[in-house]
């Protein structure tokens, strides 16, 4: 049997979406043991003098729980 759990965590780049995910995957494997999965639930812009100057996801990362 397996027990899995969801948290939500939200990760900032300055370079793009995909840098902003790869960049909380990361940060949430130093931390949680067994992440198996993540869903990007949202996505936002921070926009500064008409250009992009930072780019937000929030996560759901799934991580198996230890027997």
């Amino acid at each position: 049997m397996t027990v899995a759990r969801i948290t939500t965590i939200t990760a900032r780049s300055e370079e793009s979406f995909d840098d902003a995910i790869k960049l909380g995957i990361a940060r949430a494997h130093e931390t949680l043991r067994n992440v198996s999965g993540a869903w990007v639930k949202e996505q936002t812009l921070d926009i500064t003098d008409g250009e992009i100057s930072h780019w937000q996801v929030t996560l759901e990362v799934t991580f198996v729980l230890d027997d």
